[in-house]
């Protein structure tokens, strides 16, 4: 018989709402639906029980860069998201040459088949000029779809998402052939209009990279990309809640918009997430990271965040007083649901991967645990 763990006493999130003095129940590595009368019996009693955090934009942290960072480096950088409740992460690339970037997915595909990451997300090359960001201009492209299946192909079907701006040449047959392949289509970096946005969502996109981040702004007669994309039900929009990417009204708006069912909640983290403020590349640019913002050292672009998952839950709950159920939604659920992964990951529901954060009652991460294992024991003495 496989060791069964009983989590009791705590606020336990569930996708029908949220249970009082709950438990969830741990079968090796599986949530379980009952356990013998005998089974250890862990007492969380004042503490929240929600679903390991699913980041599907994340470029690294620990000090360790997902674009360039050796194998024990990109493990690095997911063992420390994981220290902070980051249980499924998806591994997203800047901007380099094609080559590079095509020798980088199949080296991070097999950190995929081993189950170290969820997949392979493509921010860049074939973005807009307008709007690069934290981009190398020279390195550029317009979405020729050879070169984006050739990105595809040597992600040995661990592709999960590719960032594009869909009115450059190229862009609407590259967001057809995504569709076609089952690899999310992400709008942004983009310098679209209302309607050219319009007219990727009807080729297939169905995600909105950092919403309002490297995009025009929502105006009154020129709205934009940020219009299209909040008021179409088939888009998911990705949001950084550092208190740095977006003012407080701006996720507001973008919660009463697209409502916790199309909002998922995303880090953007570079290498310093989780490691300190000092300089780092990003890709080839210099990066001075200062009071935990990180910016570009030439032009001062914001370049990527060092924000962890249990940051942007705290914020959301605490200073943006959204409801916990919702921020499980968007942190846990959504992006799951997104990555095809919602059989497994997600919510704390029987038969699913025992991935379970511990929060106390200020929603100050206490315990991590992936697959059964305690990464972050919530029974340790951290004052010790």
């Amino acid at each position: 018989m496989a060791d069964h763990q009983v989590l009791a006493g705590a606020h336990v999130v569930l996708p029908t709402g949220t249970v009082e003095n709950g438990r969830v129940i741990v079968d090796g590595d599986r949530i379980a639906g009952s356990a013998p009368e005998n089974a250890p019996v862990l007492d969380l009693t004042g503490h929240w029980l929600v679903p390991g955090f699913v980041d599907m934009h994340n470029h690294g942290g620990g000090g360790a860069s997902f674009t360039s960072g050796t194998v024990d480096e990109v493990l690095k950088g997911v063992h420390t998201h994981r220290l902070h409740g980051t249980t499924t992460v998806v591994a997203s690339f800047v901007t380099g040459e094609m080559d590079f970037l095509t020798q980088r997915a199949g080296l991070l595909s097999e950190l995929a088949e081993q189950g170290e990451i969820a997949g392979l997300h493509f921010e860049g090359p074939f973005i807009s000029p307008c709007r690069k960001g934290a981009h190398d201009e020279t390195l550029l492209r317009d979405p020729d779809p050879a070169e984006v299946r050739k990105l595809i192909d040597a992600a040995r079907g661990r592709a999960k998402m590719v960032t594009l701006a869909t009115e450059l040449p190229g862009g609407l047959d590259s967001v057809r052939l995504l569709a076609e392949h089952g690899v999310i289509a992400a709008i942004g970096h983009t310098d679209a209009t209302y309607e050219q946005t319009q007219a990727a969502i009807d080729a297939g996109a169905t995600v909105a990279t950092h919403l309002y981040n490297a995009m025009p702004a929502l105006g009154h007669r020129a709205p934009g990309p940020i219009a299209a994309l909040l008021e179409d039900e088939r888009i998911t929009v990705e949001l950084i809640n550092d208190g740095t990417h977006l003012h407080p009204a701006a996720l507001e708006l973008a919660f009463h918009h697209a409502g916790p069912e199309r909002v998922a909640f995303i880090t953007d983290a570079m290498d310093a997430a989780g490691f300190g403020d000092g300089r780092y590349m990003l890709g080839p640019l210099a990066v001075e990271v200062k009071d935990s913002v990180a910016r570009l050292v030439e032009g001062g672009s914001i370049a990527g965040s060092t924000l962890t998952l249990d940051r942007a839950f705290q914020r959301a709950a605490t200073v943006d007083g959204l409801p916990v159920e919702a921020v499980v939604q968007a942190i846990s659920a959504n992006p799951a649901r997104l990555l095809g992964v919602y059989d497994r990951v997600g919510s704390l529901e029987p038969g699913k991967d025992a991935d379970i954060v511990v929060l106390d009652a200020d929603f100050t991460l206490k315990g991590v645990m992936r697959k059964g294992e305690w990464i972050v024991d919530p029974t340790a003495d951290t004052t010790a």
